[in-house]
């Protein structure tokens, strides 16, 4: 149990090219209320659940468990889930000593890239590629607990 500390950008240019690991993550919600989510997913061949509390003032910090299950018993749970499916590859790009975890989207979220950085401390540095776009932090509407219920494609 911890607390999950990132900031969170829109993507502006190439970084696939860059990426050391690629992933497909399928994941839904058994509860997405901002004071908790639950979420389940499958991260290739992998399960997991995961609880998140709601975040701080500034966005950026928030409690966090997560947990690996069987993919069986997440395929189980998202029949159960509220509607809608959170479908996109995450590709994992180093800068300096941190790595983004960039997310691009499909399905009713298809145009919708998002890097996420997760740091030590909230003012701790972080080297900003020329990929990076605006930052998102706080943004509630960029959660994919919130892209699941408004999708980036009915902005």
């Amino acid at each position: 149990m911890g607390k999950e500390i990132e900031r969170k950008f829109l993507v502006r240019g190439e970084y696939k090219a860059l990426a050391h690991k690629e992933t497909r993550i399928t994941q839904g919600y058994l509860c997405s209320v901002p004071e908790r989510t639950v979420r389940v997913r499958t991260k290739g061949d992998r399960g997991f659940i995961t609880i998140k509390g709601i975040g701080n003032a500034s966005g950026a910090s928030r409690y966090e468990w997560e947990k690996e299950i069987p993919e069986a018993e997440v395929q189980e749970l998202l029949k159960i889930c509220e509607p809608g499916v959170i479908d996109k590859t995450r590709y994992q790009v180093k800068a300096g000593p941190h790595t983004y975890e960039i997310d691009e989207f499909y399905g009713e979220n298809l145009g919708l890239t998002v890097a996420e950085v997760e740091l030590s401390d909230e003012n701790e540095a972080f080297e900003k590629p020329e990929w990076l776009g605006e930052e998102v932090t706080g943004q509630t509407k960029y959660y994919n607990s919130m892209l699941m219920k408004h999708p980036f494609t009915q902005w």
